[in-house]
C-alpha cells in the first residue's frame, strides 16, 4: 500500500526525513522537516492574537492560490453533470457520476444518499488517499464511510483522484497535479450543492492521507466548507510526498515557509476533528500540532470546535477505529442521525453498508461513455492546465 505519498524513494514512519533536491527545494516534498524542526517552526509561531493570526493566515492563503495558480478560478464548464445507474440498497442509494471541470477534463465518482426522503440534507465531500493499485474510491474504506453517512442522512460525494479509478485521461504525476486536485475538489463542492435539498449551511468534507490534504486545502481556500475532519495527514514536519499535494510551491517561496498544520489552521473557527495514528507522520498529533490548532481557535472563542481522536496502536489508513471517531462528530455538527447505524450497544454497526464491484460503480460504462471531447494523455491535460 502506498502511504499517502509517491516518493520514488518511499518513506516509512520512523526513517529520517527525505530530503529534496536544492534545486527543488520551494516544494518540500515529504519529510522535508524533521520531527523537532516541525515541532520548533509550530512552536515558534503561535499566534498571540487574533489580529496576528489575520495576517498570518492572509499570507499563507495568498501562497497557495498564487503557488498553485488558483487565484482566479477558470470558469465552470455549462455541461450537466451525468447521473446514472441508481441502486437502493439497505437505507442508501449509490449512484454512479462524472462532469466536467474543466473543458475536456471529466471528474468522475460515486453519489450516496439516505434511501428515505428528507427535505433538508447535510452534504460530505469524501476525497480518497493513495494507495498502490490505484483502486480510490472503490476501496472498501471509501464506500463504508459513504454508505455508512448516507445511512445517516448526508448526501455524500465520492471522486477520484487524477490517475485513480476512472479518471485516466491523464496519469497522477503530472506536473500541475495540486492544481488540478484542487479545481476538482471545488467544482466536487459545486456540484453537490447544485443537488436538490443540499444544505448550504451542512457541508463537510473528510478523507484521509492524500485526501486529508484535499480535504485541509479545501476547507482552507473554500469557505463553503463548513466541518472538516482530515484523518492521518496533518503535520508539521510531512508535507506531502506526491506530486499533487507539494509538486507545486504552495508551502515554501524564498523567506516565506509553512507547513500542514498550518494550513489545517485556517479552517478555524469551523468545527475540525483532526485525527492521528502512531504508525505514521501523525504520531505527534497530540503533543505537537493539536495544541498549536487549540491556540488558534482559542483566538476565537471556539476552542471547543477542534478535536484529536489520536489512535497509537493504528496504522495509516481510514479504518474503522478512524471511521467510529468521525461518525459522532459529523453527527453532531451536521445534524445527523446516528441512531440510524448504531446497535443495541451503542456501537456503529456498518455491515448494511455494501462494498460494490468496481464494474458496478463505473462512471464510464458501455450505456455512459467517456465524451467525445474528453482529452486524452498527460500532454493534453498539461496543456489545458496550461491555458
Amino acid at each position: 500500500m502506498c502511504m499517502g505519498f509517491c516518493l520514488a524513494s518511499g518513506w516509512a514512519a520512523g526513517q529520517g526525513a527525505v530530503q529534496p533536491t536544492p534545486a527543488k527545494a520551494e516544494l518540500c516534498v515529504g519529510a522535508f522537516f524533521t520531527e523537532a524542526q516541525g515541532a520548533a517552526f509550530l512552536s515558534a509561531r503561535v499566534p498571540v492574537n487574533l489580529a496576528a493570526w489575520s495576517l498570518r493566515s492572509d499570507s499563507i492563503r495568498r501562497r497557495i492560490r498564487h503557488a498553485g495558480r488558483l487565484e482566479v478560478p477558470p470558469p465552470r464548464p455549462a455541461s450537466k453533470p451525468v447521473i446514472h445507474s441508481r441502486r437502493e440498497m439497505d437505507g442508501y442509494i449509490v449512484e454512479n457520476v462524472h462532469f466536467e471541470s474543466l473543458p475536456g477534463y471529466y471528474v468522475t465518482g460515486n453519489l450516496y444518499r439516505p434511501l428515505k426522503p428528507q427535505s433538508s440534507l447535510a452534504g460530505v465531500l469524501a476525497p480518497h488517499g493513495h494507495d498502490a493499485d490505484g483502486e480510490g474510491r472503490f476501496r472498501e474504506q471509501v464506500q463504508k464511510r459513504c454508505a455508512t453517512l448516507a445511512r445517516m442522512g448526508a448526501v455524500v460525494f465520492a471522486w477520484d483522484m487524477i490517475g485513480y479509478g476512472d479518471a485516466r485521461q491523464c496519469g497522477h504525476r503530472i506536473p500541475e497535479a495540486f492544481r488540478l486536485q484542487s479545481i476538482n475538489s471545488i467544482r466536487a463542492l459545486d456540484f453537490l450543492l447544485s443537488l436538490p435539498g443540499v444544505d448550504s449551511t451542512r457541508i463537510a468534507v473528510t478523507g484521509e492521507s492524500g485526501g486529508g490534504t484535499q480535504t485541509f486545502m479545501l476547507a482552507a481556500l473554500d469557505p463553503r466548507v463548513r466541518v472538516s475532519v482530515p484523518v492521518v495527514m496533518v503535520s508539521a514536519h510531512f508535507f506531502g510526498g506526491c506530486v499533487c499535494e507539494s509538486g507545486m510551491p504552495v508551502h515554501r517561496d524564498g523567506s516565506f515557509q509553512t507547513v500542514n498544520a498550518e494550513i489545517a489552521a485556517l479552517t478555524a473557527p469551523r468545527p475540525m476533528l483532526v485525527v492521528s495514528c502512531g504508525a505514521d507522520w501523525t504520531r505527534n498529533t497530540p503533543v505537537v500540532e493539536y495544541p498549536f490548532l487549540q491556540s488558534v481557535y482559542a483566538l476565537y472563542g471556539a476552542g471547543t470546535r477542534v478535536e484529536n481522536v489520536h489512535l497509537a496502536a493504528e496504522q495509516h489508513d481510514y479504518g474503522p477505529g478512524k471511521r467510529n471517531a468521525m461518525y459522532p462528530f459529523l453527527a453532531r455538527h451536521l445534524g445527523l442521525d446516528l441512531a440510524t447505524v448504531t446497535d443495541a450497544s451503542g456501537r456503529v454497526d456498518e455491515s448494511p453498508s455494501k462494498v460494490l464491484t468496481r464494474a458496478e460503480l463505473a462512471a464510464f460504462d458501455a450505456a455512459h461513455p467517456l465524451p467525445a471531447n474528453a482529452l486524452k494523455g498527460d500532454d493534453a491535460v498539461a496543456a489545458l492546465l496550461r491555458r
